[in-house]
């Protein structure tokens, strides 16, 4: 006859089992269902998706940010590109504007040079008109003229002093143009040739 013993009752809980004691160690044997490693061994995967989730991400914002390198490459190459072809082709034509100004003068002259016949006067009216011309053309490349009048100061940067001449005005001033000086823009081309008033 079995004798009930209440010490013997497993007190766990009914889904639980006693744990068993090794005959070699003498100690608790951890059953194959422990919650304990349940646990611990899910846990690694998730942050295993986690990293390579991020991975993923990493990856293509790295090709994202190389394809927006080569690209921004490839247009900083174009425009250098092109801004050395404009400026050589600026460099080669930049007379182009100037010159065609200049045709018409030219076509005049040969004009002129057709007539041997003509009188002095219809040469004389030729040449003023040519002038014309020729005055427009420079004006509309900015080519303009210096020509001090007289009793304006005397300036290096403009003019270039052929002689000291003694003269009714103050002391280094233009006294009369010789040769008319231009600028081109604000560059001197050329100085006006003067006299200059010698100090009284």
């Amino acid at each position: 006859m079995t004798v009930f013993n209440p010490f013997k009752k497993n007190r766990r809980g009914p889904d639980m089992t006693t744990p068993e004691i090794d005959p070699d160690t003498h100690a608790y044997a951890q059953p194959s269902g422990d919650p304990l490693q349940s646990t611990a061994a899910p846990a690694a995967e998730p942050l295993a998706a986690i990293a390579e989730q991020r991975y993923a991400e990493l990856e293509a914002k790295h090709t994202e940010l190389a394809d927006t390198y080569l690209r921004a490459k490839a247009e900083a190459e174009n425009t250098r590109r092109r801004a050395d072809e404009d400026i050589s082709k600026a460099r080669k034509y930049a007379i182009e504007s100037f010159a065609e100004s200049l045709l018409p003068v030219k076509d005049s002259l040969e004009a002129a040079i057709a007539m041997p016949d003509a009188k002095v006067e219809q040469v004389l009216e030729g040449v003023h008109a040519t002038l014309r011309q020729l005055s427009a053309a420079l004006d509309r490349n900015k080519v303009l003229p210096i020509a001090p009048p007289a009793g304006t100061k005397f300036d290096p940067h403009q003019h270039q002093a052929i002689s000291v001449v003694p003269a009714d005005q103050d002391a280094n001033t233009v006294v009369a143009v010789l040769q008319k000086g231009y600028l081109i823009a604000d560059r001197v081309l050329r100085p006006a040739l003067v006299t200059v008033a010698a100090a009284r």
